[in-house]
């Protein structure tokens, strides 16, 4: 019987060597060498982690977390190392998208049942 952890394992592997990661990878390498492309990127990161927080903890967002929020993804948007890094991680989240639906094809089945 397969352990089911082995193949988690085993895909984990197989995702490391995908082209769509290995772009992701290079763009992610191509805007750490532009610092202040990567300083625009890490604050947007951030702010959108603690914006995050702030919904799951059932916090409204105020007028200036819409203001600050506007304005990082502007800054972030002028950025073309930033712009090409979305793509490749928005190229990689469908093989991740499709691999979801995949895994929990067994969940859906057994509710629509």
């Amino acid at each position: 019987m397969t352990n089911i952890y082995d193949t988690a394992n085993g895909l984990e592997r197989e995702i490391r060597v995908l082209p769509e990661f290995k772009a992701l990878e290079e763009a992610f390498a191509e805007l750490k060498k532009n610092e202040e492309a990567y300083t625009a990127f890490k604050e947007f990161q951030t702010f959108q982690q603690e914006l995050q927080e702030k919904q799951m903890r059932g916090e409204d967002f105020s007028d200036e977390d819409a203001e600050k929020a506007q304005a990082l993804a502007m800054k972030v948007q002028k950025e073309e190392t930033i712009n090409e890094l979305m793509q490749k991680e928005q190229q990689f989240s469908m093989i991740i998208n499709d691999l979801n639906r995949i895994i929990m094809t067994p969940i859906r089945e057994l509710y629509e049942g």
